[in-house]
């Protein structure tokens, strides 16, 4: 791996995630009209339709073994989608990714050799029991955003193992391939709950702003930045992901975070740093996947 390289993926993954939050922060504009379901399914529905074109999707092949696991990874994007929406509609964007960074960090886990990474582990449990909505807590978070929460971070850790195997075919095309079958999960929510609305003009027109910044552009950096790096590596640059949201949710939305949800914020960052330091992967042999 040259020296540039592991650099400039990592930068890909950050920007990345800024993208990802102030598309989310857009998107949380729509959801009088259209809901949560109406906003994961254009973001979604307009990235493949990006997506697809830019890659050239149809003229590419794969084999059986490699369309399962982008059909997988595909339907992970999808539950990402719809979970973590319900999610900001009920919690601020900096708690639930907060929340949502746990799959990373479960993936760092999974691949670590390292009984010191079980410390890590309960720092990041600490923080998370400091968001739980626990009943007289003076700052109580709606129980139903911490589970959508919950249930996008187990996506996410399933994202990053089916990204990483999706990533054997050409990475382009994985990605367009995979938002496009994560819209069978999206578009049917979005159609329940928004119907003709999904099709008003200022609905589609901040829809697709929301896709390229959501999902076409993130999604494209990070399966580029996937074929560059360890699962280890991913999940320490994304230990950014809680503060990067908490951010753009107080310039954007006004959302202010109390300061024991900071320090919830701050205990998941350094556990999921931490965590992908200090763990020490198996000895990969030449030619076999870190993943495998």
């Amino acid at each position: 791996m040259r020296a540039r390289t592991v650099p400039l993926a990592s930068l890909a993954i950050v920007i990345a995630l800024t993208s990802v939050n102030i598309g989310a922060a857009l998107g949380k504009s729509l959801f009088a009209l259209v809901g949560p379901e109406g906003v994961a399914a254009l973001r979604t529905s307009i990235a493949a339709i990006i997506l697809l074109v830019v890659a050239r999707a149809w003229s590419a092949r794969f084999t059986r073994r490699q369309a399962l696991w982008m059909a997988l990874y595909g339907i992970a994007l999808g539950g990402m989608n719809l979970l973590i929406y319900w999610a900001i509609a009920r919690i601020p964007i900096g708690i639930a990714v907060t929340i949502e960074i746990c799959g990373p960090l479960a993936v760092v886990l999974l691949t670590s050799r390292s009984i010191r990474d079980f410390l890590w582990f309960a720092l990041a449990v600490a923080g998370l029991l400091l968001l739980m909505p626990w009943p007289g807590a003076g700052t109580s978070l709606d129980p139903a955003g911490v589970l959508y929460a919950l249930g996008a971070a187990t996506c996410w850790a399933l994202y990053i193992l089916f990204g990483k195997r999706a990533a054997e075919a050409q990475s382009g095309v994985a990605v367009a391939v995979g938002m496009a079958i994560a819209c069978l999960v999206t578009l049917p929510a979005g159609i329940s709950v928004a119907g003709g609305n999904l099709l008003l003009p200022e609905v589609l027109l901040l829809g697709a702003v929301v896709a390229v910044l959501s999902s076409a552009l993130p999604y494209y950096l990070e399966m580029r930045a996937l074929e560059k790096l360890s699962s280890r590596l991913f999940g320490l640059v994304t230990s950014s992901a809680p503060a990067i949201a908490a951010l753009v949710g107080f310039f954007m939305l006004g959302e202010r975070l109390t300061p024991m949800q900071w320090m919830a914020v701050c205990m998941m960052i350094v556990a999921s740093a931490g965590c992908s330091l200090a763990s020490r992967p198996p000895v990969e042999h030449p030619g076999e996947d870190v993943m495998s």
